[in-house]
């Protein structure tokens, strides 16, 4: 499976983005998806999963402010992020969650900064 990050962009603090996966093949078959990033200096981190059923989970500091979603019609997985902070600056990927090491992309960049 090839994945396709898009999206990402230059926003001010307070700003909205919303990032999308594009799926290469049929995702309907995994059981959950997920949105992580990586910021310069850190690890990759998990920021919010969805399951094929819908449920869906999110790091603690992004709860109430980012909202994941799946469409399996569209092989995608989308990453609408609101009141968006500096920190939430970094590299943003999608994979299966837990993650697939060959499904990893290149991702995209998202900078909040004024």
């Amino acid at each position: 499976v090839q994945l396709q990050a898009s999206g990402g962009g230059l926003v001010q603090p307070g700003g909205s983005l919303r990032l999308s996966c594009a799926a290469s093949r049929s995702i309907f078959s995994i059981s959950a998806m997920g949105w992580y990033r990586q910021a310069p200096g850190k690890q990759r981190e998990l920021v919010a999963a969805i399951t094929r059923g819908g449920s869906t989970n999110y790091a603690y500091s992004v709860k109430g402010r980012f909202t994941i979603s799946r469409d399996n019609a569209k092989n995608t997985v989308y990453l609408q992020m609101n009141s968006l902070k500096p920190e939430d600056t970094a590299v943003y990927y999608c994979n299966a969650d837990p993650p697939i090491g060959s499904w990893w992309g290149q991702g995209t960049q998202v900078t909040v900064s004024s």
